[in-house]
């Protein structure tokens, strides 16, 4: 059957400057919020991409040594190294199962799934700063419904999203009294950091702690007062003009939080532990990784720098901390590896960790646009 052109360029984008579109489709029917479409170009795909393959490659002709290539491929161990393999498929189905959970099985453990997916393409796309939970939003809204055959409303999928951004920052928070005191014990922050670095490190983990601790009793406890700190944010003058906006966001944000509050605590429990899951996996991924080729690492050291570099990772203003993250990787696990080996387990980190879930979204995405077109022609 021929396809209409007109509808084709109304999915995919004009061929403009901002061409090479890949663009969520609008939302349809009464059932569904409005929203803004989200259009995502090549270019905010490719951009993180190239950054993060030009640092490596800077570090790779940096650290180059034949002789050491020619040993760390001896040395190699493929059995450790499917572990991380096992670590990225943990990733997606605990990750999968805990938006499945978290929406109180509205969505399917296959609609969690690919929504985990579409969160995780949405996040390397967008700076970490920023998050990818809007977008992901959207696709979820958009593209799943629920066991029942209906459509889940924006404002439903948005209230599970705020309720994950939440066990996150709570997660975070509990795991930065651990780097603290295993750093009494280990070098969790690595010697080449220096005095400064080091210290900038541990007010940096503390502040951090701090400000996940306010967010999640002002989201839980005191919403109102989130509120009233984004009304005063937006009364300066450049702000002003989405004041009206922020402050209607800002009333469903109070009318999410208040369901939040009517939870159970078992609810937030079991929702506590399936984030462990999902961060533990992400954490274990370098281990492997680096243990696969350094046979006599110190695992649990490895783990420890894998959660503080982390931590330190989400303040990146690059698209999926692209360029800074790679840094990050050299600053912690270059001491526990010959130089050499660097630039072949940061790639290879890389890829498993976010390169992969670049490809995921692409999929998932143009597959959802040619099941709209497939159904409107």
């Amino acid at each position: 059957m021929t396809q209409n052109p007109d509808v084709l360029e109304n999915v995919i984008g004009a061929p403009d400057d901002a061409a090479e579109n890949i663009a969520v489709p609008a939302a349809e029917g009464p059932e569904r919020d409005t929203a803004k479409k989200p259009v995502i170009s090549t270019r905010t795909i490719i951009w993180p991409v190239l950054l993060g393959l030009i640092v490596v490659s800077i570090i790779a002709f940096v650290t180059f040594d034949k002789t050491a290539y020619a040993l760390m491929w001896q040395t190699l161990n493929p059995w450790i190294l499917s572990g991380a393999g096992f670590c990225v498929l943990l990733r997606i189905l605990i990750g999968g199962k805990r938006l499945s959970y978290v929406s109180h099985h509205q969505l399917s453990y296959k609609g969690g799934i690919r929504g985990q997916l579409a969160w995780d393409f949405a996040a390397n796309i967008t700076p970490s700063l920023v998050g990818g939970a809007p977008i992901a939003a959207y696709y979820i809204a958009q593209s799943t419904s629920d066991k029942s055959g209906g459509s889940i409303r924006m404002g439903e999928v948005t209230a599970f999203m705020m309720f994950i951004m939440l066990l996150d920052q709570t997660w975070f928070a509990l795991t930065v009294p651990l780097i603290l005191v295993s750093a009494l014990f280990m070098e969790v922050i690595p010697q080449s950091a220096g005095t400064a670095g080091s210290f900038t490190a541990v007010i940096y983990l503390i502040g951090f702690m701090g400000w996940t601790g306010i967010f999640a009793y002002a989201t839980l406890f005191r919403p109102h007062l989130l509120a009233g700190l984004a009304d005063q944010i937006c009364r300066l003058p450049f702000l002003n003009k989405y004041r009206e906006r922020v402050q209607t966001e800002m009333e469903e944000y109070q009318e999410r939080a208040g369901v939040l509050r009517q939870q159970p605590l078992s609810f937030f429990a079991r929702g506590l532990a399936l984030t462990a899951g999902t961060w533990m996996a992400r954490y274990a991924l370098v281990v492997f990784i680096v243990w696969s080729f350094v046979p006599d690492v110190d695992q649990l050291l490895l783990l420890m720098r894998s959660v503080a570099m982390t931590i330190g990772s989400l303040v990146m203003p690059t698209p999926g901390g692209a360029g800074g993250v790679e840094g990050l990787y050299v600053l912690f696990f270059g001491s526990l590896m010959p130089g050499a080996f660097l630039a072949p387990t940061l790639l290879i980190w890389r890829i498993l960790g976010f390169y992969i879930f670049l490809g995921f979204g692409i999929f998932i995405t143009t597959h959802h646009v040619k099941n709209k077109l497939r159904k409107r022609s």
